[in-house]
């Protein structure tokens, strides 16, 4: 996972967490977003993402 990856999943989950603390967001969709935020969150640590794996997708820069 490319680090421009790893920022955007790290923006998505301050995002979660912010419309939360806000009183954005609540109930249902409050656990949808934070259960996608955890796993974007968990992703982005580990550095993989177990759905690029069966696309033989990265987002890693190749060197050369």
């Amino acid at each position: 996972m490319g680090t421009l990856d790893r920022v955007i999943r790290l923006v998505a989950v301050a995002a979660v967490l912010g419309a939360y603390g806000l009183g954005l967001i609540g109930g249902t969709l409050a656990l949808v977003l934070g259960v996608a935020a955890v796993v974007l969150l968990l992703t982005s640590l580990i550095g993989t993402c177990p759905a690029y794996l069966p696309f033989g997708l990265s987002t890693r820069s190749r060197r050369r």
